[in-house]
């Protein structure tokens, strides 16, 4: 069991940079794929980025990549998620999510716990 906690979020203006941190519990944090989705008012939940358990291969959504870094502090059982050149298209709930399987999977149903999620709204 895994129960994870989203931080960080906020207003911002468009341009500006934003980092998100989901700490989870549990001892087998590290073994773990971690991933962060966004969901948009009337949007179905959209995959944002992941993140292997080791910390060394991550995997980015074509419409943040080069925008967003993923990154893991297993020894804090904690997921970032920095987000710079923010854009109005990138308010939404952020969410992070874990996946005991191998491999980082970009469907919401591939996940088996899901934090509660945080607001990010970047005005324009």
């Amino acid at each position: 069991q895994v129960q994870l906690v989203e931080s960080g979020g906020g207003l911002v203006q468009a341009g500006g940079s934003l980092r998100l941190s989901c700490a989870a519990s549990g001892r087998t944090f590290s073994r773990y794929t971690m991933a962060w989705f966004r969901q948009a008012p009337g949007k179905e939940r959209e995959f944002v980025g992941g993140i292997s358990w080791s910390g060394g291969n991550t995997y980015y959504a074509d419409s943040v990549k080069g925008r967003i870094t993923i990154s893991r502090d297993n020894a804090k059982n904690t997921v970032y998620l920095q987000m710079n050149s923010l854009k109005a298209e990138d308010t939404a709930v952020y969410y992070c999510a874990a996946n005991s399987r191998i491999g980082v999977f970009t469907t919401p149903y591939d996940y088996d716990y899901w934090g509660q999620g945080t607001q990010v709204t970047v005005s324009s």
